[in-house]
């Protein structure tokens, strides 16, 4: 009788999985860079004052961080997927903790935008690994919760950063004023870095591809053409470089879709595949984020400016008066995800109704009390609009990012905080631009209410568009 030996089955090692530490980390780096991206709004008079600079190098300031952010994002999220993930989350972090350092300590106005444009390169290594950390060291319900809490970490940190800015500014601690909003993410860094050594598991893509040098010139040539006009344009007067840039955008955006599609059809990995716009998905929560991004960011920029120069707050109540939007915002999203498994995506749509109500309260607020406007007439207006925000912004990045393959998980984060991010300095420019040419011929008040109108246009087209999402999330 012969015995027979069998050989075990080779079995292919597991996927690394992000434990609740190491997803308490990768959340920790999310939040700092839209912390930073909202914190200045509340600081810009402040720092106008201290650095004697003026409203175009000021503007600078937020634009510089903004533009550099979102033109490095996608590439960031390749990195991650050639050199590991992990690797560049560290070196982004680490950076994003020097450059911070520099903003703190920096002499001038000119070395001030030159360390926000750099902090802004390194927040654009660090978060693209997170979302695709997330995306390759989860799945199922694991993935679905970690997926909600970044969104709702996100939108918490849009709001949480301008009533940090607020508070920070006015503490003035050890006399150091305004350079405390970028000090204080040193030791977040510090934290950040020990526990993403101990905790944040290495993963990459399993075929990594070489970057795509053509499709990042074209791409950071198509961003820069379209923002860095819109975004500076109205404090520089709207000079010739300006309106030749704008000319330029389209050319240099057909230019990127020609050779990244190209790249496609011939088997290569694009630096933006347009074969990942065919998940329904995640094309239809990308279109859908833009209008809903722009518009909340413009709504801070605006309040906060309204708040200040028009109502005569100061920084804390000025800051303080979006707190019951983001304390109703946290608590919100967590519900996400058991609304989402019970109703699908029409929870989107309903988010959009009731934060077009809220805004609709925040007009009236400011068409009854101006200029007595602060914590208490904005109270009902800022919790209803919170509410709607959480409905939409944690379930549409779920949305976006569910169909997404693991391999590709780089770049398809990349695509998606691109949109936002684009959106956001977008928001800024187009609300932020409308408003401040208003002000002039109409006041501050009125201003205001033509603002958050446009802003009312917005949230309605968001709710259309939320119409045509798949009903529900895998």
């Amino acid at each position: 009788m012969t015995e027979t030996v069998t050989t075990p089955a080779v079995r292919a090692p597991a996927a690394p999985a992000l434990s609740g530490p190491g997803l308490f980390t990768v959340l920790l780096a999310a939040a700092l860079p839209l912390v930073d991206f909202f914190i200045v709004n509340v600081a810009l008079p402040t720092i106008g004052a201290d650095l004697a600079a003026g409203e175009a190098v000021l503007e600078l300031v937020v634009a510089g961080y903004g533009v550099a952010y979102a033109v490095l994002l996608v590439l960031g999220g390749r990195l991650g997927d050639l050199f590991g993930r992990r690797r560049l989350f560290l070196g982004g972090m680490a950076a994003f903790g020097l450059t911070s350092l520099a903003c703190g300590l920096a002499p001038g106005a000119w070395s001030l935008v030159a360390a926000r444009i750099a902090q802004g390169a390194s927040a654009a290594a660090m978060l693209p690994q997170v979302l695709a950390t997330i995306q390759a060291a989860t799945s199922g319900t694991r993935r679905a919760r970690a997926m909600s809490l970044y969104g709702a970490t996100a939108g918490l940190s849009m709001v949480a950063g301008q009533i940090l800015g607020g508070v920070l500014v006015a503490a003035d601690l050890a006399g150091s004023g305004w350079r405390t909003i970028f000090l204080v993410n040193v030791p977040v860094v510090l934290l950040g870095l020990v526990l993403a050594v101990r905790h944040v598991p290495e993963t990459r893509s399993q075929h990594p591809e070489p970057v795509d040098g053509p499709g990042t010139i074209l791409l950071a040539v198509s961003l820069l053409t379209l923002l860095a006009p819109l975004t500076e344009g109205r404090a520089a007067g709207w000079p010739l470089w300006t309106w030749l840039a704008l000319a330029a955008f389209p050319v240099a955006a057909a230019a990127f879709y020609a050779v990244e599609r190209r790249a496609d059809r011939a088997g290569r990995t694009p630096l933006v595949p347009p074969s990942l716009f065919a998940l329904a998905s995640l094309r239809r929560g990308l279109v859908l984020m833009v209008p809903f991004s722009m518009g909340f960011s413009g709504f801070m920029f605006v309040i906060a400016l309204a708040l200040q120069k028009g109502a005569g707050l100061g920084p804390v109540p000025a800051g303080l008066a979006l707190a019951p939007m983001a304390v109703v915002f946290l608590f919100v999203s967590l519900a996400g995800p058991r609304l989402i498994a019970r109703y699908g995506t029409r929870v989107v749509t309903a988010g959009s109704l009731v934060q077009g109500v809220g805004v609709l309260l925040i007009v009236l607020a400011a068409w009854r009390d101006w200029p007595h406007l602060g914590f208490g007439s904005l109270l009902p207006g800022a919790a209803v609009a919170g509410a709607g925000q959480a409905l939409q912004l944690p379930n549409v990045f779920r949305i976006v990012m569910s169909e997404v393959p693991p391999a590709r998980a780089g770049v398809g984060s990349g695509v998606m905080v691109t949109t936002q991010q684009s959106a956001l300095a977008l928001g800024v420019a187009t609300l932020g631009t409308l408003f401040l040419s208003l002000v002039p011929h109409h006041g501050m008040r009125d201003a205001l209410v033509i603002a958050l109108l446009v802003q009312l246009a917005g949230i309605v087209l968001t709710g259309l568009l939320s119409l045509r999402l798949p009903r529900t999330v895998g």
